[in-house]
């Protein structure tokens, strides 16, 4: 009896030594997004509910966000190891804290592209960037297009404006009620927020600034510098992870939005399918990023951003383009492939 009992005891405690190899094998990674879950997470949300992640031997959590610029803190605080946030942001903190000592570096881009507008109704007489002049634009104090505008301005010529800050969820409501003449935000947030009020988007004038000589790229995967030197193996899966769950989001956006419903179930489905497919065309599967390859970056591109940012955010010392950007973690080519063709 005692033997059969010491048999069985030694069974079960290899059987929990094994479960418990086999966990430690399995490297948590938390992960910032830069706002609420809409459309657009479901490039990161896709892969942690297919079990892409899991699979790469990830425990990913993903959170939302309220802005690129709390998405750096976050991850230089190493209250996150991985996030999601635009670029410009980046390169401000790392001008403005030079002696930081976990500042993140740009490790994939996603958005190859600013999602940054300037929009007014049409009946407003605006229909191009100089009519802008002696205007009242509108945005909070951290939207990007906001703190770029002066990048976009000087490209295009346009004389002096005045600003109106206000909480995000006000910013379109403002612009409808006319508080406001034009408003910055993201393309595919704030043109469907727009519509949501009552304005037809063919009553919006669009001015993307990407359209308007501004080159700046959008948003891209961020990492704390010590999560690349201790574990360098966890972050070339999660971005192989990444790159898999993202070709099936394009290949299928109104699938991908289950996702984001399973973790907000209260968004209209029909709507952040139409903002993530608005994403998608106009800033990730853009012909400049079909020019330099999905999750990359053009060297003089990102040089001229930086200085444009040290200029327009009149950072506290000049942006170090080589500071902000490590590309040795990416994908192959062929992993990197996934941007959907037919586009001209």
């Amino acid at each position: 009896m005692n033997k059969r009992f010491l048999i069985k005891a030694t069974a079960a405690l290899a059987a929990v030594a094994a479960f418990g190899s086999a966990h430690a094998q399995t490297t948590p990674i938390k992960f910032q997004l830069d706002w609420r879950f809409e459309g657009p997470s479901a490039f990161f949300l896709l892969p942690a509910a297919k079990g892409h992640f899991k699979d790469a031997k990830l425990d990913v959590t993903v959170d939302s966000g309220n802005g690129s610029g709390g998405a750096v803190t976050r991850v230089a605080s190493g209250t996150y190891d991985l996030g999601f946030a635009d670029l410009a942001a980046l390169m401000e903190f790392h001008a403005n804290n030079p002696d930081a000592p976990n500042k993140p570096v740009a490790i994939m881009m996603v958005y190859n592209n600013t999602p940054a507008s300037v929009m007014a109704l049409k009946k407003s007489g605006i229909k191009n960037p100089a009519d802008l002049a002696g205007k009242k634009l509108g945005a909070p104090v951290f939207d990007a297009g906001r703190r770029a505008f002066p990048i976009f301005q000087k490209a295009n010529n346009i004389g002096n404006v005045t600003w109106t800050a206000m909480d995000p969820p006000l910013r379109e409501t403002m612009l409808v009620r006319g508080d406001v003449d034009a408003i910055t935000g993201f393309t595919f947030t704030s043109l469907l927020n727009i519509e949501a009020r009552g304005v037809k988007v063919e009553d919006v004038v669009v001015m993307q600034y990407p359209d308007f000589g501004v080159k700046l790229y959008g948003n891209a995967i961020i990492a704390s510098p010590k999560i690349l030197k201790e574990n360098p193996a966890a972050v070339r899966a999660f971005l192989s992870a990444f790159a898999k769950g993202a070709k099936e989001v394009m290949e299928n956006p109104a699938a991908a939005i289950e996702t984001v419903k399973a973790r907000d179930g209260i968004i209209n489905t029909a709507l952040e399918t139409r903002r993530l497919q608005l994403a998608i065309d106009t800033v990730i599967n853009s012909p400049s990023a079909r020019a330099e390859g999905f999750g990359q970056v053009s060297g003089p591109r990102l040089s001229l951003m930086a200085s444009q940012v040290s200029d327009a955010f009149n950072t506290k010392t000049r942006v170090k383009a080589e500071d902000i950007w490590n590309g040795s973690f990416l994908p192959t080519a062929k992993e990197l492939d996934i941007l959907p063709k037919g586009k001209k």
